[in-house]
C-alpha cells in the first residue's frame, strides 16, 4: 500500500462520509505525513521491537484506549465518527471499531482526520513541520519517538498532495 494510493482512492472515499470542511491539503498531507511516520503505510498492526503485535492498529496505530477512545467520545467527533461507523456497517463500540481499524483503510483514514479534528491548533502548510510535529506528538502521544524522521515524512507528503484539487 502506498501514500499514492492512500490519497488517489481511501481519502476520497473517507473525505465523502465526513463534513466537507474536514477536506483540505493541510489535513490530507498531515494524514500522509502521519501514516509514513507511524506504518510507512506498510504496518496494519503495531509491530514491536521484540516482534510481538502491539496495541496499535491500521496505518495510523490506533491504540484502543487512546485514539480510538478519543474519536468516539470527543463532543466534535462523536456524532460523525458514529455516522461513519452506521455507512460502512460496523458496529459502534470501541472494540469493534478497534478491530476494523486493522483492515479497513477507508475506517482507519476517518479516524486519523477526525483525531485532527478534536484539536484546536490550525493544520500547518508546507513550511510547518516543527507545528506538524506538534499536533501529531500532543494527538498521537507515540511512546517512541522519532522526531528526526518527521521533517522528511512532512516534506514527502506535502510533495504528494494535489494542493490544487485537480
Amino acid at each position: 500500500m502506498s501514500a499514492a494510493y492512500q490519497l488517489a482512492f481511501v481519502y476520497p472515499a473517507a473525505f465523502a462520509l465526513l463534513p466537507p470542511e474536514m477536506d483540505a491539503p493541510e489535513a490530507r498531507a498531515l494524514m500522509v505525513a502521519i501514516g509514513f511516520q507511524e506504518s510507512g503505510f506498510s504496518d496494519r498492526y503495531q509491530v514491536l521491537d521484540s516482534g510481538v503485535k502491539g496495541a496499535g492498529r491500521g496505518f495510523y496505530q490506533f491504540e484502543l484506549g487512546g485514539g480510538v477512545a478519543g474519536v468516539l467520545a470527543h463532543p466534535s467527533t462523536r456524532a460523525i465518527a458514529l455516522h461513519v461507523l452506521t455507512e460502512l456497517n460496523y458496529p459502534p463500540d470501541a472494540r469493534s471499531c478497534y478491530v476494523a481499524l486493522e483492515h479497513s483503510d477507508i475506517l482507519a483514514a476517518c479516524f486519523a482526520r477526525l483525531l485532527l479534528w478534536t484539536d484546536s491548533e490550525h493544520l500547518p502548510g508546507p513550511h510547518a513541520a516543527t507545528r506538524a510535529w506538534k499536533i501529531y506528538e500532543r494527538l498521537w502521544r507515540p511512546g517512541k519517538p522519532h522526531p528526526d524522521a518527521f521533517p522528511a515524512h512532512f516534506a514527502q507528503a506535502w510533495s504528494l498532495v494535489d494542493v490544487d484539487g485537480e
